[in-house]
């Protein structure tokens, strides 16, 4: 074994290589083998993306790890209905919870007009600015 190395340049089969090391542990630990993928690409006529979100299910909740719409097509309801049909999926696939995170530049305002509770709070992430972490119960959940 050589000495410790950090970089910036990331060999992607080598952090698959160490995802799925990370989730063969994950599965052993905790039993859940029903991990799965979860996205939606918004293009428009010319394949230039206008939204996208992309998470994943696993062990009865869902993470979104990304959401994104264009500029020119914000405040038309495009997030929402992105959301909207993850959190659909979500309980389709026998969730819970859905988990996300953003940054207080980003919209946390969005979220919580979602219904998603405030969980917690990262200061300086980046300097300056903080990360919110949230959760929403899914209705099925609830009873």
């Amino acid at each position: 074994m050589t000495g410790v190395r950090i970089t910036d340049e990331i060999d992607d089969a080598a952090v698959a290589e160490l995802r799925e090391q990370v989730i063969a542990y994950n599965v052993a630990a905790t039993g859940f083998r029903d991990g799965r993928s979860m996205g939606c690409f918004l293009r428009d006529d010319d394949g230039e993306l206008i939204a996208g979100l992309d998470g994943f299910s696993w062990g009865g909740y869902a993470k979104i790890e990304w959401l994104w719409v264009r500029d020119d097509r914000r405040g038309h309801g495009l997030g929402r209905q992105l959301m909207s049909a993850a959190e659909t999926e979500a309980v389709r696939r026998g969730c819970g919870v859905v988990r996300v995170d953003t940054h207080t530049f980003q919209a946390p305002g969005f979220y919580e007009k979602l219904g998603y509770e405030r969980v917690g709070f990262a200061a300086d992430t980046p300097v300056g600015h903080g990360e919110v972490f949230f959760l929403k119960r899914l209705p099925a959940a609830a009873g």
